[in-house]
């Protein structure tokens, strides 16, 4: 396949037309006149008020949020390009998070609810006692959302941006910058839950136009693995399946051994990576926690869930048709992709905007009035925001298809030890302090190690015999079941040879001693009330059945 990186770059600008132009204006006036609604709404006066909505927000914005913080720019584009390299299995990501999202309401919000925190880092304070475990998460976690999540997201959305308009890649990052920060640092969570719902609404009805587009172009579904397939490149290179359409791409379970994305990787070792990002990540809890009751919370899950179901036809399917054709329509791709990339940074911003104001700075100064952590909040993500400038030329200098590379290394190798330290902490009374810290510390050696090898020894082109080391050879998503492994031996056998928890670190902290009277207190009100809630409790419960036959049947059909 010849490189048309620069006819294709003159072939979008050319083809912006004035009904393009027209639609990116909407866009971004529609933003602004929600961003300024939602801000004037927020209470933004205090702790509560900016970083949690006031815990008043209701299921669909919640539900809305919770898909468009996790549909940024960088797995927007990471999914298509992945359906076009190597067919449907990648949804499994999006699938995947059926599971854990409903263990995000069901199981985990009830109890951090009920432990009354504002981040996750807290929460495992409350858990284990001390504050060393607290403190190592909170700058992980901020580590993890300037050099992975920003940086993916402001190089796909502005690279985007760049070939379609021919803006000047500062210009591009700027602007949406700009745009973000202005809500953002205004309204707090409030302002941007309301304009993930925006962002919400336009990736959904624009990725159908373009999906609709798509498939009328190659004459429709049916037609779908024949285009695909048929998409050979010019050039080839024998004995490899290098750039060659995968015989399996109509597939979600793979050879363990020798797919892409083995069965069993995408099973167990991608779960572990999802319940870290949807059960203990603080830029998605933060989104459950607002929520005025528990109720609210769950529907917000369902909502999500089902959105989770549609990238499989809305991304990955014409990521695998654009092998073959450019569907078009450039001004609405162009909004799309902002609505993915303004909505995951804002959510990125506020949580990192909460995590350090909350056990960081109030750590330094525990003194600090509201008025003080609430302009600390506002200041650090100024704060953020400079660093994504300064970040900008590390990221020109780095190709698209290293930095999906790096983000999934980096969350293979850092991710699985916090989540064994929260399922535990969650479901094992017996888990204490010095079990999970130095659980903590043995996954991150082992884990960085790993990263460490994986920089030095990068995936040989294709053609070229691989020479890394053996444990390199080993699936990222296998290796994040060996690491979830390794951390929860450590933390169960320093646990039972340490002293047993507080009755403190137990009590509403844990799924066995969690009164779920104190949990559902918000809703307990009059006979009226009850009945209220009783009925919403058993519509959710249909709804999360009914979600997981939906899930499961496509899981069999595409098995």
């Amino acid at each position: 396949m010849a490189d048309n990186s620069t006819s294709d770059s003159y072939y979008f600008k050319q083809q912006l037309n004035v009904a393009d132009i027209i639609v990116i204006v909407i866009y971004f006036v529609l933003n602004v006149a929600v961003g300024i609604w939602s801000t004037y709404r927020a209470n933004r006066s205090t702790l509560k008020g900016y970083f949690l909505a006031g815990r008043d927000m209701g299921w669909w914005p919640i539900g809305a949020s919770l898909f468009a913080s996790s549909e940024g720019s960088g797995l927007f584009i990471g999914l298509a390009g992945s359906g076009a390299a190597g067919g449907v299995a990648v949804a499994g990501f999006e699938w995947n998070a059926t599971y854990v999202l409903l263990a995000l309401a069901w199981v985990f919000v009830p109890i951090y609810m009920s432990s009354e925190i504002v981040t996750m880092p807290e929460y495992l304070q409350k858990r284990y006692g001390g504050s060393r475990i607290r403190t190592y998460l909170s700058v992980l976690s901020l580590l993890l959302s300037v050099f992975t999540k920003i940086s993916l997201d402001l190089y796909a959305g502005a690279i985007f941006v760049q070939i379609c308009l021919g803006w000047n890649f500062y210009l591009s990052t700027g602007l949406v910058l700009v745009i973000t920060a202005f809500y953002t640092i205004a309204g707090g969570l409030t302002a941007v839950i309301y304009t993930d719902a925006l962002q919400t609404l336009i990736m959904v009805i624009g990725a159908v136009i373009l999906t609709i587009k798509a498939f009328d172009q190659i004459g429709g579904y049916d037609q779908l693995e024949a285009a695909y397939l048929g998409a050979v490149p010019n050039k080839t290179i024998p004995n490899t399946t290098c750039h060659l359409p995968r015989a399996d791409a109509m597939h979600m379970f793979r050879d363990p051994s020798t797919g892409d994305l083995p069965w069993t990787g995408m099973t167990f070792g991608l779960t572990i990576m999802a319940a870290w990002y949807w059960c203990t990540d603080q830029v998605i809890v933060q989104r459950s926690l607002s929520a005025r009751n528990l109720n609210h919370a769950k529907a917000g899950s369902i909502l999500a869930s089902y959105l989770k179901m549609l990238p499989m036809v809305l991304i990955i399917m014409p990521g695998m048709i654009s092998r073959a054709l450019y569907p078009g329509l450039r001004g609405l791709m162009i909004a799309v992709m902002m609505a993915a990339l303004v909505s995951s940074l804002s959510s990125i911003f506020n949580s990192s905007s909460t995590l350090f104001t909350m056990d960081i700075w109030k750590k330094l100064r525990p003194q600090a009035s509201e008025q003080e952590l609430l302009l600390v909040g506002r200041l650090v993500i100024v704060v953020l925001i400079g660093i994504s400038v300064v970040w900008i030329p590390v990221l020109q200098n780095s190709s698209s298809g290293q930095l999906f590379i790096y983000m999934q290394v980096v969350t293979s190798s850092l991710a699985p030890p916090v989540t064994a330290v929260f399922i535990l902490a969650v479901f094992w009374n017996r888990a204490n302090e010095q079990g999970a810290f130095w659980g903590l510390i043995v996954g991150l050696v082992v884990g960085a190690t790993r990263m460490t090898l994986e920089f030095v020894h990068p995936v040989p082109p294709c053609g070229y015999p691989d020479t890394r080391p053996a444990v390199l050879h080993l699936h990222y998503l296998h290796f994040s079941v060996v690491l979830f492994s390794i951390t929860t031996a450590i933390v169960t056998a320093v646990s039972l040879l340490t002293t047993p928890p507080d009755e403190s670190q137990i009590k509403n902290l844990t799924w066995w001693t969690l009164s779920k009277s104190e949990a559902l207190a918000d809703d307990m009100g009059d006979k009226q009330n009850r009945f209220n809630q009783a009925f919403w409790t058993r519509v959710c419960n249909f709804n999360a059945i009914l979600l997981l036959c939906v899930n499961i049947f496509f899981y069999t059909y595409f098995a």
